[in-house]
């Protein structure tokens, strides 16, 4: 297995196709295949070798695309850089990572530009951008034109295709090692659950970076289908491509989902005919937001994809039929689907013992899309990963048709507005202040973003630094979208008799008489 496969599946057959649109530019597959064979050549030149990492920051484009072929096609490894981290986050996955090339465009550049010094690993940078090319980077189409095409390097299998970096349960980021095969099973299995039918086109409104995109675009490479893409979702931007490239095929987180239908670009005439399925993953969805969105688009399927980065990254799927009102009926909709193809999923107690249909325990999932590992992280990846089985983290029971019902979450973890926060990265950065004593953070329901981001804060006696305060120090650190929105400040915290705070008990006024404790 090997990703650039498909691409010399869809030159063969239809070379003349449109392979992808973006900003006025279209580009049939023989073009583009081009462009990713003359990339590849130009990273060699600039000393990219077997393995060697290479990143890119940018917001989404044509040149991502290209991006993502180019580097294994070349015999890198790809590390797409999260584009809402801050420079820190940025520079530790770089340095790493040890990205010696890095791809970035204007809207980045002058953080690139403020954090390149600070980057030993850093030896080129490509600015792909439309402006002109500063000064110290090398100019995108330059290299493209001045470069002669050169064969796949025939990375595959268990070769290294990525790094794809994920919050950290320790307070940095972890850099999960996905293989060609791992990538390319994941691909197969959305393909078998019929998320790319042949003459489709998927369009590219969630970040790029993030490997939920990736994925969902994986059976429409297979598919041979033409990519259309936008810089970053908008309502408006994501209606306008849907009826000017006929998509028919989208993944959306719920918050995305909410802002769509609640924007009045959505009561504008704009014929969106062509659009076939609404992929949405991350979260549930509620179904007060799911009934306005099958009235928004009315003969859409709406399907449910449950995953993590480490699964590259699907675990379930709940289909289109459980998203009907005879889904909701069936009690279905609130569930995250069951093991897609290529994937065995089972609930498992502290002891790795599958428990009974019905009962709380750790969601584990085995197949060729687990994880290889975390980067240089071993101790974390044995803890993971054990006898094959990636243990998720997440609490759920599995009902006698085997849909799995996710209610907790064992790990540390806030997801908000589609985005994994891990408390320890956002406790680490609060307790850097001098005010701060001791902090727990948790997530709260938001009607919103799924959950929010909350802080309970001791602070040291005699201190009264304001919340306001505390959130904007936390801003110069990590990430805006992993800063508290809410803060309560405690004289303590609850502990258990290990001395453990009893985040539970934190949670509580937040989730009573709720069905589940996450979002």
């Amino acid at each position: 297995m090997y990703m650039t496969q498909a691409l010399h599946r869809a030159v063969q057959q239809n070379p003349d196709k449109v392979a992808v649109r973006f900003a006025g530019r279209a580009r049939t597959f023989r073009d583009y295949a081009e462009r990713v064979a003359r990339l590849a050549s130009a990273l060699q030149q600039l000393g990219m070798r077997t393995g060697d990492r290479v990143a890119m920051l940018s917001m989404n484009s044509d040149r991502y695309l290209e991006y993502q072929m180019a580097v294994p096609w070349g015999g890198g490894v790809l590390n797409p850089c999260n584009i809402r981290w801050s420079a820190a986050e940025i520079l530790y996955s770089l340095e790493d990572s040890g990205s010696s090339i890095l791809l970035v465009d204007e809207t980045f550049r002058p953080m690139v530009e403020g954090m390149r010094s600070q980057c030993r690993s850093l030896r080129e940078v490509i600015y792909c951008g439309d402006g002109a090319t500063p000064a110290g980077m090398h100019s995108y189409e330059g290299l493209l034109d001045a470069a002669a095409p050169v064969p796949d390097a025939g990375r595959c299998d268990e070769d290294l295709a990525g790094i794809f970096y994920t919050g950290g349960t320790t307070g940095f980021p972890k850099g999960v090692m996905l293989s060609h095969t791992n990538l390319c099973s994941s691909g197969l299995a959305l393909h078998a659950e019929h998320l790319a039918p042949p003459a489709g086109c998927y369009l590219h409104a969630a970040p790029m970076f993030h490997l939920a995109d990736m994925g969902l675009a994986s059976p429409h490479w297979l598919e041979g289908n033409t990519h259309s893409i936008v810089p970053m979702f908008s309502p408006e931007g994501v209606l306008d491509a849907i009826a000017r490239d006929r998509v028919t095929h989208i993944l959306l987180v719920p918050t995305m989902i909410q802002m769509l239908v609640d924007h009045p670009a959505m009561r504008e005439p704009r014929d969106l005919g062509s659009l076939q399925c609404i992929t949405y993953g991350a979260s549930p969805i509620s179904e007060a937001v799911l009934n306005r969105a099958m009235d928004a688009f009315p003969g859409v399927d709406f399907v449910q994809a449950y995953g993590m980065t480490e699964l590259s990254p699907l675990a379930t799927v709940n289909p289109a039929r459980n998203h009907t009102a005879e889904g909701r009926q069936s009690g279905k909709l609130r569930s995250a689907g069951r093991a897609s193809y290529c994937t065995q999923v089972r609930i498992v107690d502290a002891e790795d013992v599958e428990v009974p249909r019905g009962t709380v325990g750790e969601v584990a999932v085995r197949g060729p899309n687990v994880m290889q590992g975390y980067w240089n992280m071993p101790e974390q990846t044995a803890a993971a990963v054990r006898d094959g089985w990636m243990h998720t983290g997440d609490g759920a029971y599995m009902d006698d048709e085997g849909y799995i019902f996710v209610v907790d979450r064992l790990k540390d973890m806030i997801i908000s507005g589609g985005e994994n926060i891990y408390s320890a990265e956002v406790e680490n950065a609060i307790t850097q202040h001098p005010a701060v004593a001791a902090c727990a953070v948790i997530g709260i329901p938001s009607d919103a973003w799924g959950e929010s981001v909350h802080a309970v804060v001791v602070r040291r006696p005699g201190d009264d630094t304001p919340a306001e305060v505390l959130i904007a120090h936390c801003k110069t650190l990590i990430a805006g979208y992993k800063c508290p929105r809410s803060m309560a400040f405690l004289d303590a915290l609850p502990l258990s008799g290990a001395g453990k705070v009893l985040k539970t008990r934190l949670r509580e006024p937040f989730w009573e008489g709720r069905q589940r404790s996450v979002a």
